[in-house]
């Protein structure tokens, strides 16, 4: 019997999940505020030039990556509603302090601080979706598509915002966002950890916990998938994307920019379409055809030049990497304990991240050494790659 229709498991309660997707779509409408106006915010005040500019992710994806397994563990001690309301507070309080400091080594801590909160809430909520079983596919579906609207609504008023009512102001408006996403959090009551079975607890109480989630049939291979879907995202998509549009498209920057938000419609559209597949299906070989499908979008990318075809590229670009972004993490929460998602899911954002770190760096480097179709076409090899032992894979038992 598939993991999806265990026995005896009934989805919870659907307010939980509401607060969740609630303080997701606040969290990120902030993160989307900042995103724009940040590197004008450095240029202004700090004088920065553009690895000044390029630092700063680097330094908050490094502060989620020391975060994020952590939290998994943690999980478990300090529940799941402290844990998120910290994060969030963390990062509030990061963006005063970062509104207030002028020395910029002193900035950079503070975004790498802001990047621990940023795990912390991520973590939870990504957990609170893994664990509503038979729903898992469209809570994880539609968590996403909470994430993606907040960030493109976010990203469309924050250069606003910045031009019109000053330039801390963003900084400001993220840590109000942070604490109504704090209240929705702890007022729609998130969900205990579920208890250990007793085939489990000997594994876990041995501090082995990590070691059993990985030796779970299918968690590695799922995790190395999502990175690598993670490190296309931001190395391809959100970076060499626009400047192929410019370079290529000969497009001016306002074009540029519409399609760019076509991308993020075809993302919300393609998550809405996963949202209302049923549980039931094996989520494996539909990843595999989605991986493959990506796959064709991002290799005959570099053989389209013409403005509307390049505005149905862009729609299909989104929408294939919206149609498998849930997809692993759904799989793993399939296959893994639920007494254990939560190290799962830490795990899961841990090689998330390092993708997300890697990803530009290398998809920066084979466009400069090669050309501005290389990152594409090996972007498209790496995910065609991966998506022969999602065949594989549907063979083998769900569990160690």
């Amino acid at each position: 019997m598939p993991a999806q229709e265990r026995v005896g498991e009934q989805p919870r309660p659907s307010r939980e999940a509401v607060g969740v997707l609630v303080a997701a779509f606040m969290f990120n409408l902030g993160q989307g505020v900042l995103r724009p106006s940040l590197p004008l915010y450095l240029q202004q005040f700090f004088g920065a030039n553009y690895r000044m500019v390029t630092v700063i992710p680097t330094v908050f994806g490094a502060g989620k990556w020391i975060a994020n397994l952590p939290t998994g563990y943690l999980l478990d001690r300090l529940g799941r509603r402290p844990l998120m309301i910290t994060g969030l507070a963390v990062i509030a309080s990061s963006d005063i302090a970062s509104a207030l400091t002028s020395v910029y080594g002193v900035f950079l801590g503070i975004r790498g601080i802001a990047g621990i909160g940023w795990a912390m809430f991520a973590t939870v909520a990504t957990t609170v979706m893994v664990d509503r079983g038979a729903r898992r596919g469209r809570a994880i579906s539609r968590l996403l598509m909470a994430e993606t609207a907040g960030i493109l609504l976010g990203s469309i008023g924050g250069g606003w915002l910045y031009a019109g009512v000053g330039a801390t102001s963003p900084f400001l408006f993220e840590a109000a966002c942070m604490m109504v996403a704090a209240m929705a959090a702890g007022w729609l009551n998130l969900p205990p950890t579920p208890p250990r079975n007793a085939s489990s607890a000997a594994d876990t109480d041995h501090g082995h916990r990590l070691r059993t989630v990985i030796r779970v049939p299918g968690v590695m291979l799922m995790s190395i998938i999502n990175a690598a879907l993670v490190a296309v995202q931001t190395g391809v998509i959100v970076f060499l994307f626009p400047l192929y549009l410019l370079e290529r498209g000969n497009l001016p920057p306002e074009v540029v920019g519409y399609l760019v938000g076509v991308s993020v419609m075809g993302r919300l559209i393609a998550l809405w379409l996963v949202s209302r597949l049923p549980d039931r299906w094996n989520r494996l070989p539909v990843l595999g055809l989605g991986l493959l499908g990506y796959a064709v979008v991002l290799a005959s990318l570099p053989v389209v030049t013409h403005a509307v075809m390049l505005t149905m590229w862009s729609l299909l670009l989104g929408a294939g990497a919206g149609f498998v972004a849930g997809l692993p993490t759904a799989i793993i929460g399939d296959r893994v304990a639920p007494e254990l998602h939560g190290i799962a899911v830490g795990w899961l954002r841990t090689l998330a991240d390092a993708g997300m770190i890697v990803g530009p760096l290398v998809m920066g480097t084979l466009g400069d050494v090669g050309s501005l179709a290389a990152p594409f076409v090996c972007a498209a090899v790496l995910v065609c790659a991966l998506a022969w032992p999602c065949y594989r894979l549907t063979a083998v038992p769900a569990t160690a």
